[in-house]
């Protein structure tokens, strides 16, 4: 298990991928390539799970891990969750496994989700509106938001522009519009026992998730997928007082690595009181680990 004491950081955001060569009839390979080039990434296929959880263990960093399922909306053959969460389970040492599941998939998905948290130790549940293709208040995804509810663990969410299709024609069919993170107020006002998690600097709604984030309880922000050099002003202020209890470190490995988010946030203007809240001690108190 987790050392919470002599890990330096956790990072509540990275991504699980499949092995080489298992997505060579559903244009998988294009897909990861184009978010290669938008964000510089230095890999020429993404790491599969235990590479992950040995580049972490290096850097003395804890992570949460998950896929996306995203079947539906892309195409892409979804990475099943049993499999990743026996990976994570493996080395549980550094990961923090949690699941994906499309909440088009109704009570099905609800079974699933209550069985991933029974019998395969999942932590919480990942979600990505422009890549499912839904609007997290859309009641259709009440019935799998219960089911975690219930099981007491946090559900994160995608907000605001993403690398996802970038740069890819038609922008690989990805609509932004369903990541805004005002959605999220209605579900956090349904599910008020539900920790939520709004993922990334929420470009262009930046305010709306810090207007959501400070009124709800319930509400995280965690800071993946940009390097903290390019973070609005306004967030940064809102970490170092309002929010410094709800703000967590997030890499969105492997497209930025630890290091290059680190490196930057060494810069950054945050006051040595709350930088170990961001690093790790608010995801412990979030994860109860």
């Amino acid at each position: 298990m987790i050392d919470v004491a002599k890990v330096r950081a956790i990072d509540i955001h990275t991504h699980a991928e499949e092995p080489c060569g298992t997505h060579t009839d559903d244009g998988y390979d294009d897909f990861q390539a184009a978010m290669a080039r938008y964000f510089k990434a230095p890999y020429s296929h993404p790491p599969t799970v235990p590479e992950t959880a040995e580049y972490y263990r290096k850097q003395n960093i804890a992570c949460v891990i998950f896929p996306v399922d995203a079947e539906r909306e892309t195409g892409f053959r979804r990475y099943n969750n049993e499999e990743m969460a026996e990976l994570a389970a493996e080395h549980n040492d550094v990961l923090i496994p949690f699941a994906s599941i499309d909440p088009a998939k109704g009570k099905a998905g609800a079974r699933e989700a209550r069985r991933l948290v029974e019998h395969y130790g999942i932590r919480g549940f990942k979600f990505h509106p422009t890549m499912q293709g839904f609007y997290p208040n859309d009641r259709s995804a009440y019935v799998l938001y219960e089911a975690i509810a219930e099981a007491g663990v946090p559900a994160l969410f995608h907000t605001g522009q993403t690398g996802v299709g970038a740069g890819m024609t038609g922008g690989n069919g990805m609509r932004l519009k369903y990541s805004n993170p005002l959605y999220m107020d209605d579900v956090a006002v349904d599910f008020p026992e539900m920790p939520i998690i709004l993922a990334h600097p929420s470009f262009p709604w930046q305010e709306e998730a810090l207007a959501v984030a400070t009124h709800k309880p319930n509400v995280y922000i965690d800071l993946s997928g940009w390097s903290p050099k390019y973070f609005p002003k306004i967030l940064v202020k809102y970490a170092n007082s309002l929010l410094k209890h709800k703000v967590l470190f997030g890499s969105d490995w492997p497209a930025i690595t630890p290091e290059r988010w680190l490196n930057d946030f060494e810069q950054l203007d945050i006051k040595e009181d709350v930088r170990p809240l961001i690093l790790k001690e608010n995801a412990v108190k979030l994860l109860g680990l």
